[in-house]
This record gives structure tokens, C-alpha cells and sequence, in this order.
């Protein structure tokens, strides 16, 4: 390549570089809602404080602990809940209820718990999920920092 046509290269792609840094950012679209997809979502999720959500968590938190941590530590409860978002990301993607509280264990601490409900998410992509990260015992680093990748 000659160096004139090296140089017209150049300044075609820096003023292609401006004109994408000077255009004003595009809001993203939410068309079509996820319940209008031809396998639509329905959008019901259950509540974060829902006594079958939490107690699915708390089965799922012990298995994990005694299968693969072997720690013996087990969920007791689940207090202060609070819903911290609901469809954060937009319509077009999957319903997804976001929750934290405080999570007592039986080794007398609490700890936050933060997680996600979200619809098609269960077994085998049917009903709902749920994942959840417990602030301190997220030993892999999945969601860290302090489980900031769990919440909305």
C-alpha cells in the first residue's frame, strides 16, 4: 500500500471513529415485550418473600453446602426481604424478579442473601428459577464483589 493511500485509510477511519463518538447513544428498544415472542413468557413470578421460593433457595443452599462444600451449613430463615427490581433490564428480556434480605444460619450468623427469580429458569426451562448469592459465602467469586453480580 502507498503511503497517500495509507494515509486516506487512516483519516476515513478516524472520521468514521468521530461520527460513531459524536452520535447521540440510541436508547435500546423493548420491542417486542417478551410476552409477545412466539414462545411468550407470562410474566408471573412469585413474590421475593413467597414461602416456596425461599424454602427452594434454603433445600438448594444445603445440598450445595453438604455436596460440594461439605460444610454442614444450612439456611434457617430468611428475614428483612425486599423486591430490588422487577424487569431491571427491559421487556424484551426474560422476567426476572430481583430480591435481597438477611439470611440466618445455623451456625448463629446472618448474612445477606441476594437473588433472582426468573421465569423460565427451571428445570429443564420450565417454571420458574431461582439464583442466589449469600455475601461472604460466595467462595468461587461468581458474583463477586459482595454478590454485586447476583442483583439486578
Amino acid at each position: 500500500m502507498s503511503k497517500a493511500a495509507a494515509t486516506i485509510a487512516l483519516s476515513a477511519g478516524l472520521a468514521f471513529v468521530a461520527s460513531v463518538e459524536a452520535a447521540p447513544a440510541q436508547p435500546l428498544q423493548d420491542a417486542p415485550p417478551a410476552e409477545a415472542r412466539l414462545q411468550p413468557y407470562s410474566g408471573a413470578l412469585p413474590d421475593c418473600a413467597d414461602a416456596i421460593v425461599i424454602a427452594e433457595i434454603a433445600r438448594r443452599f444445603s445440598d450445595r453446602e453438604r455436596d460440594y462444600w461439605e460444610s454442614g451449613l444450612a439456611l434457617e430463615a430468611l428475614d428483612a426481604v425486599r423486591e430490588t427490581g422487577l424487569r431491571s433490564r427491559g421487556l424484551s428480556f426474560i422476567p426476572r424478579r430481583h430480591c435481597e434480605g438477611l439470611a440466618r444460619f445455623n451456625d448463629g450468623r446472618s448474612r445477606k442473601i441476594v437473588y433472582t427469580i426468573g421465569e423460565g429458569l427451571g428445570f429443564i426451562g420450565l417454571g420458574w428459577g431461582v439464583e442466589w448469592c449469600v455475601d461472604g459465602l460466595d467462595r468461587n467469586h461468581a458474583d463477586a464483589p459482595k454478590c454485586a453480580g447476583a442483583g439486578p
